[in-house]
């Protein structure tokens, strides 16, 4: 079955808007990857400051194989050269990895 990668961002107040438009901008970045499955930015409701970004892949291999190549040319900055790279918005991170063992969709009909 598959994998599933949780990248767990501290994000202050008031970055969060910042964030999620740098998510925004980099939509579509990742869809077409060997071996994506799927993937969702949750915002916290209540409670805490942590944004999970969730994505879900074929294998390992598939993701390792994105983060070495797509997945740094999306991280990186993509202003004009010489100017300042922006700020992080998050604060920290730490990424989760967890193998799917079951999984339920709805039924159809």
């Amino acid at each position: 079955m598959s994998i599933v990668k949780i990248n767990v961002l501290t994000v202050p107040e008031e970055q969060r808007e910042t964030l999620e438009k740098r998510f925004a901008s980099r939509a579509g970045t990742v869809d077409s990857s060997d071996g994506f499955e799927w993937f969702e930015l949750l915002r916290p409701v209540e409670g805490t400051d942590s944004y999970l970004v969730y994505t879900r892949w074929r294998a390992e291999e598939d993701f390792q194989n994105w983060m070495s190549g797509r997945g740094q040319a999306a991280h990186r900055d993509n202003a004009a050269a010489g100017s300042e790279r922006p700020k992080p918005a998050a604060t920290d991170s730490t990424l989760w990895t967890f193998d799917v063992v079951q999984q339920a969709a709805p039924k159809q009909g």
